[in-house]
């Protein structure tokens, strides 16, 4: 007798490891390891968590209508092109399961989100990366990359754990470039902390132009909802009617419903927050700019990539280490092709304070 097996490939699977979120020993943990909202939660989003608390023995709108009326109305979309899931690594994970199969190719970017090739191994796809141009995303790397078994490709932009971004026009190149029997996927994740960038778009233009782009996008990360678990992709008719054919019955929780409807509705808080980013992250680079032998990279999502001299005793598996013992939990990125990088998210004032302090004593230490 012999136990189940897998399909070929399965095993092969790294499994995802999120950001860790203790630290043995410290006072107190910063966490800093999850690009999550550093501000929390909208209030109006907690309230509305609140009271689905009464609501729980009752199952959630299976279409998230409500939900996609809301965001149809805020980005101007149309309302049958929106697929909510349970965040957008599952509208990835489904996207692949629709579009690839064993012995196809999925691309991405050199470093690109891990989700990507998890997700193609776990149909027996193979995945493929395209090398980056200072550590960007480059088109002509995608395009010469793409075969005969290509299917879909990914683009992160802006980009995890890199925090760079191409342009609306380079993104439409890449779309123009591509044969159209191949599906491009704009994962915009962080595209609300792109303000001020005239030459950026989300993606959304192309869906609406063609038959063959998806532009995913989160509540995780600018609505500080990574907790509930939420997503939602725009995609061209026909794309739609696919994912909401292969995904589960109510695959997405009345909670997460109604904190996202009330997310969208608070502004103000959204602004709070971009600001907050924004000033938080660009005083964090400056600072650590000016320790010998360190560099923080520029960035257009909420965290930062810190490089570590090569040095061993200096290096980022060391700045790691020290960080950890003191509590300030950053995101090693090796897995990513980083090792000398750390990526650590953008907190509050007083935490990146805490942060900073610690990386001096790190040096002098």
């Amino acid at each position: 007798m012999t136990a189940p097996t897998p399909r070929p490939g399965i095993l092969d699977i790294a499994p995802y490891v999120g950001g860790k979120s203790s630290s043995a020993g410290a006072a107190r943990v910063i966490k800093l390891s999850s690009n999550e909202g550093a501000l929390g939660p909208s209030p109006k989003a907690i309230e509305a968590l609140q009271k689905s608390a009464t609501k729980l023995h009752r199952y959630p709108d299976g279409g998230c209508d409500l939900l996609r009326a809301k965001l149809a109305e805020k980005y101007d979309l149309e309302f049958d092109q929106i697929v909510c899931g349970a965040g957008s690594d599952e509208l990835i994970t489904l996207l692949i399961r629709a579009y690839a199969g064993p012995g196809d190719e999925v691309l991405y970017s050199q470093h690109g989100f891990l989700m990507y090739p998890i997700a193609a191994k776990g149909v027996g796809a193979v995945p493929v990366t395209a090398a980056e141009t200072n550590m960007t995303a480059s088109v002509d790397s995608i395009l010469a990359a793409v075969t005969d078994k290509t299917k879909i490709v990914f683009v992160a932009n802006p980009n995890n754990p890199t925090g760079t971004y191409i342009t609306s026009a380079e993104v439409a190149r890449l779309r123009e470039g591509l044969r159209e029997d191949i599906l491009l996927v704009v994962d915009a994740a962080y595209a609300e902390f792109m303000t001020g960038q005239e030459d950026y778009t989300a993606g959304a233009e192309l869906v609406a132009k063609g038959d063959n782009t998806v532009m995913t996008r989160t509540f995780s990360k600018i609505y500080g909802l990574g907790g509930i678990r939420l997503g939602w992709c725009y995609a061209p008719p026909a794309v739609a009617d696919v994912l909401q054919r292969l995904r589960n019955p109510f695959n997405v929780g009345l909670p997460s419903q109604e904190a996202g409807v009330a997310a969208l509705e608070d502004d103000d808080f959204v602004d709070a927050c971009v600001r907050h980013n924004s000033e938080t992250r660009e005083w964090f680079r400056e600072e650590i700019n000016k320790l010998a032998d360190l560099k923080a990279h520029p960035s257009y999502g909420n965290f930062v990539m810190v490089e570590f001299p090569a040095e061993e005793g200096k290096n980022a598996d060391a700045a790691n280490e020290f960080m950890m013992a003191r509590g300030v939990i950053p995101r090693k990125i090796g897995a990513y092709g980083l090792p000398q990088m750390l990526r650590i998210s953008i907190g509050t004032q007083e935490e990146m304070q805490i942060c900073l302090q610690t990386i001096k004593d790190f040096i002098a230490n």
